[in-house]
């Protein structure tokens, strides 16, 4: 292990599509900033973009078993330097590069600015010169306990569940629990799986900043495998079943995003072959539509904290909160009491559409009092996000809106994302693309111009503004609710700030805020639903009734 993820033969068992992720790491290592790693269809001839000392590089990195490159990537990354406007630039290679690409080199120098060579040898040179580890991570108090409680869970029953709200660094508390067993055995084996190749290609990246250099990591996938497993192997479920299946035996295994993981199926199958492995499960939302308990498989919450007591503690974004429900059907409020009605039937009855109009014009309104506005809307369809895009777009300050969906290319999605966090986009419209997964820790304003029946996807789509950053303290919503389960869970976030309001240790927080458009609509639900927690993960056989009196005081 002495030259860790970049020694020769480790590079050379990950092939072509991992090796830019090894050298994305080793910027990293080395100081640069804003690294982000652009290799795919379209790319114009970079693979990787990033900054150092005031000066912008861009990279190409060819890969090869053995032998040199030839000037073909000397070419590429030419024209790369000069449509990103980059400073500087380097093609990069595992092995040597050739005479041709040598003599390219010397002949572009005489015409433009050098580009550098970075080639095998360059790069072990490098890796022995860096820190151990970058980037200085400190875990709050409340993620330190989490960390703590994780491990003494699985010191004592190798098993452990941690619940942390979208926002509050589950990924933190997963990278330091794998980073203090290796400490321990560094020569163990780590699985950490999850359900999606975007999910695990983002978690191989967040362990780099908790792992020493020593410590390898790669990516398995149905694209990618590896006879080298050595270190950590971030594997989607059907990968990490074949290596399981063929004898591959981690000391501990993290499951991400836990609330996939049912009774039976392939995470079940996974689990039971793995029984003697130390066991994790990360989730901000625990819950399942078929009721299945994950407690079953990782044992009771070493910690948990929701968005609720998030946001009392200051972890998280205070919350601006507008339901905007002024399209109810009245006339079905009053003669809603004398049928027994159910969840489902009283939600297609019960509200009126929303017309794309008026959403943008409640956008256009919180826009111009949100400093440095930056938002994303959830819509209902692929066709919808599309549609509303194009008539933001019509507006002057949003006509750089996109829509970003599993339709476009992940080179496409990964493109539109940089765009938004650059701020050259200012609004992402979206359909279930950024429920999990996804960092995007500028948003400031939130629209739901859509419906969803799932608690765990409301939980998670408002978890995509409430990650705090310097300079933000606020996230507003503005909620186009169409169903009574958002509206129980809107009254929960409320009542549960109210209740802590004027307790003495959150004394100087600002409490978030909860505002029903319609105070007449508030009025009603906080006398109809008595028990909003359980309306909140209600199914639609559970049949309600409005009361009389409070409905005929609405009239």
């Amino acid at each position: 292990m002495t030259d860790g993820f970049l020694g020769p033969g480790f590079l050379r068992e990950l092939g072509p599509n991992q090796f830019p992720r090894q050298i994305e790491r080793l910027l990293w290592h080395m100081g640069f900033t804003e690294v982000a790693n652009i290799d795919g269809s379209g790319d114009q001839g970079g693979d990787i973009l990033a900054s150092a000392s005031g000066q912008d590089w861009v990279l190409q990195c060819k890969w090869r078993k053995q032998g040199p490159i030839s000037a073909d990537g000397v070419d590429e990354v030419a024209r790369a330097r000069e449509h990103y406007r980059r400073d500087k630039a380097a093609v990069v290679t595992n092995t040597v590069l050739g005479v041709d690409a040598e003599r390219r080199i010397d002949r572009l120098a005489l015409i433009g600015p050098q580009i550098h060579e970075w080639p095998g040898d360059t790069l072990r040179r490098a890796w022995a010169k860096v820190p151990e580890r970058f980037g200085a991570v400190t875990p709050r108090d409340y993620q330190r306990i989490a960390i703590d409680n994780a491990v003494g869970g699985l010191n004592a029953t190798g098993r452990a569940l941690v619940i942390l709200a979208t926002g509050l660094g589950k990924t933190i508390v997963g990278a330091e629990v794998i980073d203090e067993h290796l400490r321990r055995q560094p020569n163990d084996l780590v699985l950490v799986v999850a359900h999606t190749k975007d999910l695990v290609d983002q978690l191989e990246r967040a362990l780099w900043r908790h792992l020493p250099k020593t410590v390898k990591t790669r990516l398995v996938t149905g694209e990618e495998r590896s006879d080298d497993l050595s270190g950590v192997a971030c594997a989607t479920l059907g990968s990490a079943l074949y290596m399981v299946r063929r004898g591959y035996r981690p000391a501990l295994v993290v499951v991400d995003e836990a609330h996939h993981v049912g009774e039976d199926g392939q995470y079940g199958e996974l689990l039971d072959l793995l029984t003697d492995a130390r066991q994790m499960g990360l989730t901000a939302t625990p819950w399942r539509g078929d009721e299945y308990d994950i407690t079953h498989r990782f044992g009771e919450p070493v910690v948990k904290i929701g968005i609720e007591e998030g946001m009392r503690r200051g972890y998280l974004a205070q919350v601006d909160y507008r339901l905007f429900v002024d399209n109810i059907d009245w006339d079905m409020v009053r003669s809603a009491s004398q049928h027994d009605y159910s969840l489902g039937e009283l939600n297609a009855r019960l509200f009126l559409p929303q017309r794309d109009e008026a959403v943008r014009d409640e956008l256009a309104a919180v826009w111009g009092t949100t400093p440095n506005p930056r938002a994303l809307v959830f819509c209902r369809t692929i066709d919808h996000a599309e549609r509303l895009a194009d008539l933001l777009r019509r507006t002057p300050n949003w006509s750089g809106a996109l829509a970003i969906h599993a339709d476009l290319s992940k080179r496409e999605r990964q493109s539109r994302l940089l765009a938004f966090r650059s701020g050259e986009v200012p609004i992402l419209t979206s359909v279930d693309i950024l429920n999990e997964g996804v960092d995007v820790p500028d948003v400031n304003i939130l629209c739901f111009a859509r419906v969803t029946h799932s608690r765990r996807i409301f939980i998670q789509q408002l978890g995509r503004g409430l990650r705090l950053r310097e300079g933000k303290e606020r996230v507003a919503v503005l909620d186009f609710v169409s169903d009574l389960r958002r509206v129980a869970a809107a009254l929960n976030i409320k009542r549960a700030v109210a209740d802590s309001a004027d307790t003495e240790e959150l004394q100087g927080i600002t409490p978030s805020r909860v505002e029903f458009t319609d105070q007449r609509v508030a009025s009603l639900m906080e006398e109809w639903i008595k028990d909003a927690a359980s309306l909140e993960t209600a199914y639609d056989e559970v049949r309600l009734q409005f009361p009389d009196q409070t409905m005929t005081s609405q009239r």
